[in-house]
């Protein structure tokens, strides 16, 4: 395996790490404000809070280390989705800040507020939302180098059927995972009021997220055929992504095994993810930047490669670390700390 293919494993299980991690926080952001709005916050609320209070903070550093190793693998990167991204990263970023602020308002402030928490929720849908742009921009033909300059093609972004069904498949996919993790916190917290109602949530969001899924395949074939066949030749990974779904809405729906449905949701999107990934193999951006040929000199390549892979070794065991203190403490879930 070259180097160019190490860099990009080690970036895509990153992408995927926030992919997760960041879907259980934006989730569980909306959930706190709907559950206010349907006047259920008494119910789970609490339970939110302490998830969110050790780890709102750290969901981002696995979307930083994406960004600093795809640019410093990539240099063609910056060049390409530097310009084009500039508007929908730009928003991101704005609504990232307001998320932060206003958690810390809501939370840490003298009185609640109905807005703040709006605008809490409503930004967890939104950057994903905004963010999953990047993976549309990569399929070809919404980015267009003319006399040197490159220019995004927003009526043609706007307009295109992969573009809503992959922002849609975004949304749903991380209220799933989100629903899907609460449901085994309030497990382990022992809070069965609060399990009945995430369970539901849980339940609700499954068959969206696979209606989304088979949506943006069938868009997929009908804009980038080369990676549409790509991902049918890799047939049994997503058939075992299928196949973990299966397990974990079969766990859900017999209300038995959290734990373990969760782990099946991980694995259901990370052979889905992995999958679309290599299916997408050779390009990052079809057809500017292909990874064999754009990737930075070999010494550059195999020392990001080492410092990625360290920044793993060392992110991994601190995550772990705070879920042992805070996530999975017993007295901690239980919310006698």
């Amino acid at each position: 395996m070259t180097y160019e293919l190490i860099g990009i494993s080690v970036l895509w299980l990153f992408l995927y790490g926030y992919l997760i991690v960041a879907s259980v926080d934006f989730g569980a952001g909306f959930f706190a404000y709907y559950a206010k709005v349907t006047k259920k916050d008494h119910v789970i609320n609490q339970l939110i809070s302490r998830y969110l209070s050790p780890v709102w903070e750290v969901t981002n550093v696995f979307l930083v280390f994406f960004f600093v190793g795809i640019i410093g693998f990539f240099p063609d990167v910056a060049y390409y989705y530097g310009t084009t991204l500039l508007v929908p990263a730009s928003f991101a970023i704005i609504l990232l800040a307001i998320r932060g602020s206003f958690y810390a308002f809501e939370n840490y402030g003298s009185k609640q507020s109905n807005l703040y928490m709006f605008l809490y929720g409503a930004t967890g849908l939104l950057i994903p939302a905004s963010l999953s742009v990047a993976l549309t921009l990569s399929e070809g033909g919404f980015i267009v180098e003319e006399n040197g300059a490159v220019r995004l093609d927003y009526l043609d972004l706007f307009t295109s059927p992969l573009a809503w069904s992959i922002v849609a498949l975004a949304i749903v996919s991380l209220l799933f995972i989100s629903a899907t993790f609460l449901t085994f916190y309030a497990s382990r917290a022992e809070d069965h009021a609060a399990l009945a109602l995430v369970r539901n949530y849980a339940l609700f969001w499954s068959s969206p997220t696979i209606v989304a899924a088979l949506t943006t395949m069938i868009a997929l074939s009908q804009r980038n055929m080369r990676h549409f066949e790509n991902m049918l030749d890799l047939w049994w990974m997503f058939g075992m992504s299928v196949g973990f779904f299966i397990v974990s809405y079969w766990l859900l729906y017999k209300g038995k095994y959290y734990g373990i449905a969760f782990i099946c949701v991980m694995l259901q999107f990370l052979f889905a993810f992995f999958g679309y990934g290599i299916a997408q193999y050779p390009y990052l951006l079809d057809p500017y930047i292909v990874i064999t040929d754009s990737a930075t000199n070999e010494a550059m390549g195999f020392a990001l490669v080492a410092a990625f892979i360290g920044g793993l070794c060392l992110l991994v065991p601190s995550l772990v670390l705070l879920m042992k203190l805070f996530l999975f403490n017993a007295d901690y879930v239980k919310g006698k700390k």
